[in-house]
């Protein structure tokens, strides 16, 4: 990369990040002066939207973190939100996604049995980040939730696995995180490229028949790499890169799901496809 093109990255991400803080804002103001928040079991979908939304956090994220600024997103545009946490690890607070994939989808599997009982919905949709958009794949392929899922959106999911090193590079982000890394931490080595779990979970086909699945990737991501391998094969399959509709995003594998509202319109549009609109950089402003 040139230097003046490394330069402009923090640049441009400190301005989509402005944008995305700004907005919100306001729509947390929004959110509180309804009433209304995430995580709300009173909510019943509307005719708009009939399906609730299930959040899925990434390996040690949980289910307000990871979700502070998509899930007030989605709410202020009518949506029944939701977000549950999953492969807790004991006597480990707040950061999860660590414990056996396949066990976090049988997690996943109760929860949206949950949601689905209290909203009266035949189906959901899921959007997860990171560990939280490959995941679900294994409840939809061999826990029933196929018949119980219309969309699954993956930003930044790690779908082909990555590295252990990949997977390090999240650490500073979580501050505490590193010491986990002597403990037994099943839900790493599930992730890691080759793994038993991925083996298993991607023979025979990416997808399952029924499922609308979208994968929203940055070029910059430095977890799982290559970005590439995040895309999906098959039917029903949308692979999106953020830099084709935005060539100023600068986010990295973090950050696009934690604040970036370009990829945030693209959760709109895959689940809304009859209302979908261009996204673009002007899309942090919508």
């Amino acid at each position: 990369m040139l230097p003046w093109k490394r330069a402009l990255r923090p640049l441009a991400a400190l301005l989509l990040a402005a944008a995305a803080t700004a907005v919100p804002a306001a729509t947390a103001r929004a959110d509180t002066a309804s009433g209304r928040g995430w995580n709300d079991y009173s909510c019943k979908p509307s005719a708009a939207h009939p399906r609730p939304v299930v959040l899925v956090h990434g390996t040690f994220g949980n289910s307000v973190d990871n979700w502070l600024t998509l899930a007030p997103y989605l709410v202020n545009r009518g949506y029944c939100v939701y977000s549950l946490d999953y492969g807790q690890l004991p006597g480990v607070p707040l950061f999860h996604g660590l414990g056996p994939i396949d066990k976090s989808a049988g997690q996943l599997r109760v929860f949206v049995d949950k949601v689905l009982a209290a909203t009266g919905a035949a189906e959901t949709d899921l959007v997860g980040h990171s560990q939280g958009g490959m995941m679900p794949r294994y409840y939809l392929k061999f826990l029933g939730g196929a018949a119980k899922v219309n969309a699954l959106v993956g930003i930044a999911p790690d779908n082909h696995g990555t590295t252990l090193n990949g997977l390090a590079k999240l650490l500073p982000y979580f501050p505490g995180a590193e010491a986990l890394l002597s403990a037994s931490t099943p839900g790493l080595a599930d992730q890691v490229a080759g793994s038993a779990f991925l083996t298993k979970l991607n023979a025979g086909g990416d997808t399952v028949t029924g499922v609308h699945y979208t994968v929203i990737a940055t070029k910059y991501d430095e977890v799982v790499t290559p970005y590439a391998s995040q895309f999906l094969s098959g039917s029903g399959v949308r692979n999106v890169l953020v830099q084709n509709l935005c060539a100023a995003d600068f986010s990295e594998h973090v950050a696009i799901g934690l604040l970036d509202r370009v990829a945030y319109h693209e959760v709109a549009n895959a689940l809304d496809p009859a209302h979908a609109t261009a996204t673009t950089c002007a899309s942090v402003l919508d």
